[in-house]
């Protein structure tokens, strides 16, 4: 077979025997015989359709996102960090499962949405809550939830301590309603109870997190997942409340501007930053790991340079998204990798961070990064594996090279030399593009294959209605 070409910068060396240790080995190896009694907490935060340079930090310059810029400053960038999907749910069962969510019915859905309540995570799966937990952590979700609803599943049933947040996708962000019309029950629970509350989501949701935060103290550890809806869609920021009243379609298809998403992120950033000064205040900081990603790449309004393609396409823009981990009493701040991660990475590296380990029965498909991260380890090539609609669009990153299946036509890029995929290579290496393809081709067919009763985006870019009459581009 033909020979990947890894950059330079990534043949440095063999990954050291370190990165082969069992998980609880490796945690113990990598944060010294006080793991035990001295498990760091973790603050995992997710937006929601967040653009890969819709951060200052990132490139962007027509808004400001002080908060996270200074937690990027404070910790790890990472400049290759992928979503496991180019849209919302997918990623999530892959981030709480630690594995492709292709191997779960509900992880099919493109994304999950209606279904009678039928699909979702099945409570019996191991978690990265659950795992946690079983490790002596406090668990708590504030926000998005997506990945099936009540009575057959939920945070709770999952592995959450503590949940406030939505069950549903998307919901108003001032009437908190899942969809439009005084028959539509709102969309906020506690627990597994509706609830009303007054305010703007993304600002009620960093409340209740800093609320928890407070209660929190270094005899327990904890896990807290801020899981914000924005800047997903509807396009309102914060003080556009008016503008929630006269919206006729959730999905707003006819609003929203490039100022008006600049708000909604500004407003998630400040959102952020009061999170971390709770943090700050209870004395916890020093030995809290906090990561911030995305569930997929943006849409819409959102920034993607130097990628092309947004959510809903496995084009670089729906896939790479911002990832930043701070960890003060082990990651040195100031930091910049290389090196490529994935939603599914997260459960085993955090798990490791934790001294703990995945189920024996359900190994995880992420891989953990945990002594690339801690500088322990050489950055080193990945290869993953994306399917979209069906078999409509195919992806395989694998060292720096990129196969991509879209609209009928195949590809292959350089990534290292070739960002923006523009340069075609399949012509010119036929053989890396065969083998890449027949790496898709194997991986595929270990995965649930794709039924005519699974539901997804149709080719025109339309869902299939939910139960409120409306669709979604």
């Amino acid at each position: 077979m033909t020979q990947f070409k890894p950059s330079r910068r990534r043949i440095l060396q063999a990954v050291p025997a370190l990165a082969v240790l069992p998980y609880a080995s490796l945690a113990n190896a990598a944060l010294g015989s006080g793991v035990a009694s001295n498990k760091p907490n973790i603050i995992f935060i997710m937006a929601d359709d967040l653009g890969y340079a819709d951060l200052g930090v990132y490139g962007q310059t027509a808004f400001k996102t002080p908060n996270l810029d200074k937690l990027a400053q404070q910790g790890l960038r990472l400049t290759q960090t992928y979503a496991n999907s180019c849209v919302c749910s997918a990623t999530r069962f892959a981030l709480i499962t630690g594995r492709y969510q292709y191997r779960l019915r509900g992880g099919l859905e493109e994304p999950l949405h209606g279904g009678g309540g039928d699909l979702g995570l099945p409570p019996e799966h191991p978690t990265l809550p659950s795992l946690l937990k079983q490790a002596g952590y406090n668990t708590a979700l504030f926000g998005k939830w997506h990945l099936g609803s009540l009575p057959k599943f939920g945070p709770l049933k999952s592995g959450y301590d503590v949940f406030f947040g939505n069950y549903a996708g998307a919901l108003d962000y001032f009437t908190h309603k899942p969809g439009v019309g005084a028959d539509v029950p709102d969309g906020l629970y506690e627990g597994e109870v509706p609830v009303k509350e007054v305010g703007y989501y993304t600002d009620i949701v960093a409340n209740h997190a800093s609320q928890y935060i407070s209660k929190q103290t270094a005899a327990k550890p904890f896990l807290l997942s801020l899981h914000f809806t924005a800047p997903h869609w509807p396009w309102e920021g914060p003080e556009d409340e008016a503008v929630s009243r006269e919206i006729k379609n959730l999905f707003h298809l006819d609003g929203g501007s490039l100022d008006t998403y600049g708000k909604m992120v500004e407003a998630l950033d400040a959102a952020v930053g009061r999170v971390l000064d709770t943090l700050e205040q209870q004395g916890l900081a020093d030995n809290t790991i906090v990561v911030f990603t995305s569930d997929n790449g943006g849409e819409r309004f959102s920034n993607t340079w130097p990628f092309s393609g947004q959510k809903t396409e496995l084009l670089e823009g729906g896939i790479r998204v911002p990832g930043i981990i701070r960890w003060p009493a082990r990651i040195k701040a100031g930091q910049v990798s290389e090196q490529v991660v994935t939603s599914m990475d997260w459960l085993p590296t955090l798990l490791a961070a934790a001294g703990t380990q995945p189920d024996a029965r359900y190994q995880p498909d992420g891989e953990n990064v945990l002594p690339v991260i801690l500088g322990e380890a050489a950055v080193r090539p990945r290869t993953l594996f994306w399917r979209y609609k069906g078999q409509e669009q195919a992806a395989v990153r694998s060292a720096d090279w990129k196969y991509l299946k879209i609209n009928g036509n195949e590809f292959l890029f350089d990534l290292s030399k070739d960002q923006r995929e523009r340069a075609n290579l399949a012509e010119k290496y036929p053989q890396v593009l065969a083998e890449l393809k027949e790496k898709w081709h194997h991986w595929n067919s270990s995965m649930l294959p794709i039924t005519p009763d699974v539901r997804s985006h149709s080719v025109n870019g339309k869902m299939q209605a939910d139960r409120y009459g409306v669709s979604a581009p």
